[in-house]
Order: structure tokens, then sequence, then C-alpha cells
């Protein structure tokens, strides 16, 4: 993988700040940076030196973990599966109520965003409905968005659910989806290995949580219905059931048109 976890090449439409520290590990790392500070200097997205960045692999599996690419336009989606016809795209899905509170927890902690009174529900509500915490809150419209344009057999969604309950069998899994070799040790880290699950969060009360069940139910239901999986298990933690579906058929198209039009 490359020496940084996250490019935003293409969500940050070419002028990537990278948001975590490079770890070069040997010198096809270095390379890759400096192609990377190269590539960062152009002032529009160069999909034929950005595939350049991965040459220094040779023939090993590369890729580049970016969840800002769940903001993409299709737009940009289509241009990017356009140039890599055999591109395999990988979806991480969660509970829209934990995601969103945990992206709000991570801006704080990360001074992106003021710090806040959790017990206000309006405050709550209002940090919420921030343009880019909205665009990664809806996960069966991210997959959606991305189904429009690669192929089934080359798309494929996980979920953080999984990644709870068995880390190790969801390594496997997408590793034999990737056509690599599972059985090969990744390295130093256990699988329950998370560098982040001591810092301090937002505190997630009871009425928190239903409250942003409220403003999330229609979505819920959708991911049950579209995502399956886990996501078939989602509304009932909230208490609610999807077996509706006149509702949510103009919920679905009201939301993508939305969401296109934000896009």
């Amino acid at each position: 993988m490359p020496p940084t976890k996250e490019l935003h090449y293409f969500d940050q439409l070419g002028r990537p700040a990278l948001a975590n520290p490079a770890r070069p590990r040997d010198e096809r790392d270095l390379r890759f940076l400096k192609r990377l500070e190269s590539l960062s200097a152009r002032p529009h997205i160069d999909l034929k030196n950005y595939a350049r960045l991965f040459e220094p692999k040779g023939s090993l599996l590369s890729g580049d973990i970016s969840p800002g690419y769940s903001t993409l336009s299709g737009k940009i989606i289509q241009r990017v599966v356009g140039y890599f016809p055999k591109l395999k795209v990988i979806f991480l899905a969660r509970d829209p109520v934990e995601r969103a509170w945990s992206h709000m927890s991570m801006e704080v902690r990360s001074r992106q965003m003021q710090p806040f009174d959790v017990t206000d529900m309006d405050e709550v509500i209002r940090n919420l409905r921030r343009r880019g915490m909205l665009l990664r809150s809806y996960p069966s419209v991210i997959a959606a968005r991305w189904q429009r344009y690669v192929h089934p057999h080359l798309f494929r969604i996980y979920f953080f659910d999984d990644l709870q309950r068995d880390p190790a069998g969801l390594r496997r899994s997408i590793l034999e989806f990737l056509h690599a070799d599972p059985n090969k040790p990744s390295g130093r880290l256990t699988a329950d290995y998370n560098s982040k699950a001591g810092m301090e969060k937002l505190r997630f009360t009871d009425k928190v949580r239903s409250r942003l069940a409220q403003f999330f139910e229609e979505e819920l239901k959708v991911c049950a219905a579209k995502l399956g999986g886990p996501a078939r298990d989602w509304p009932a933690r909230y208490g609610f059931s999807f077996l509706f579906v006149f509702s949510l058929l103009t919920y679905d198209l009201d939301l993508h048109l939305w969401f296109d039009g934000c896009l």
C-alpha cells in the first residue's frame, strides 16, 4: 500500500493535502512520495500520472484507501472507472447513526469542528447537517452512485459490523476478492489493533442516539433493503421496521436527486 493511508487525490481534485503522515518503508515508497508531490502541483486531475504513482510497486497489488472517495460525483467516478476498467472498488459501509457520531467526534478531536453541547439536540442536528457530514452519511446513495459505473463483479460492499465481529475473517474475504493471498502475514499489527481506540470521544447518550436514529430512519430502512447483510439488522437496533415499499421508492428518488444536486 502507499506510504500514506489517505491520498485524497480525487475528492480534492488533484490537490491533496495528506491526512496522515507519510511512513516510507523502502526506496519504492520514496519514489511514490516524490511523484505524488509533483502530481499534486498540477491544477487538475491527471489520471495518467496518478497511475504512474503505483509503477514502483511492479506486479504487486496496490491501491488507494481514501474515505473521501465516498463523496465523489458520478462524473468523476465515470472518468476514473473509464481509465481503470479493471479497477476493483471496496466500500466499507457503517450504520449511519454510529458513523455520523464517530465522524463528529473525530472532527471535534482534530479541531475541524468547534466543541458543542452534546445534550442540545438542536446543536447536534445543526452539526449533522453540515454538507461534508451528510455526503458521507448515506451509504445506500454512495453505493448506488458507484454501482452505476463499476461492473458488479468488481464492486464489493463490506460492513463495519464484520470488522467489529471478525476482523480476521473480513481481512480474508477482502484479500480473496482482490485475488491476493489471505494466508500471507500482514505484518506487525494484530487483527484487533486500533491506534485510536483509547482516544476520547463525544459522549453518545441514549437521548442523542434516539434523535439521530429518527433523523436517519428512512436511510436505515433503505440500507436494510438494498445493502443487505448486517444492514438488515440496523433498523431493529432503534425499534424500526423496514416493511414498506412505496415510501421507500419515493424517498430513494428524492434523496438521489438531492445528492446529485450537491455534487
